[in-house]
């Protein structure tokens, strides 16, 4: 379903499994910082509404979105975090940079996900213009940040439950 016709902030709070026990990792592109820390915000009180503690939420920036991939790896390697989620803003310009940023960056998260026994969140906004990260950084179409923290919770909840049967 197109972004454009849901709200990315809503769910089910009775569907998600309570987060206290979990860690999670979160890496943020510093590359347009307003929105990328409205997403941020988005994902830290939604963990933190589900019961993760403070204490197991790590927070880390890199420059730009492509570089999401190797702080998700560091992030991976060198933390205990059960998930990691990826926070980035990509905005259409006039040349083909923002197809390449896009596409790095979505193939490099996917192969984190196949790389590693943790799931690696994608929450990069891909977007044709500023309004349209607006409307999905908390604005008319909700918080992708939200919507990435409850895919890490119910993702980390598949992992543990498929791993001890």
């Amino acid at each position: 379903m197109a972004s454009s016709l849901k709200n990315l902030s809503e769910y089910n709070p009775d569907e998600i499994p309570s987060a206290s026990e979990m860690k999670f990792g979160i890496v943020v592109s510093e590359w347009n910082s307003n929105i990328t820390n409205a997403l941020l915000d988005g994902a830290i009180e939604t963990l933190k509404k589900n019961g993760a503690k403070d204490e197991n939420i790590i927070v880390s920036h890199v420059p730009g979105s492509f570089e999401l991939i190797a702080g998700g790896r560091y992030m991976a390697e060198l933390t205990d975090a059960d998930a990691v989620i990826c926070l980035g803003c990509v905005i259409k310009g006039d040349t083909p940079h923002f197809d390449y940023v896009c596409a790095g960056t979505t193939q490099g998260i996917a192969e984190l996900n196949t790389r590693y026994d943790k799931p690696f969140i994608f929450g990069v906004i891909t977007t044709n213009n500023l309004q349209q990260a607006l409307d999905r950084c908390g604005g008319r179409l909700g918080n992708k940040g939200t919507e990435c923290a409850i895919t890490a919770i119910k993702m980390i909840n598949l992992f543990w439950s498929l791993k001890n049967k």
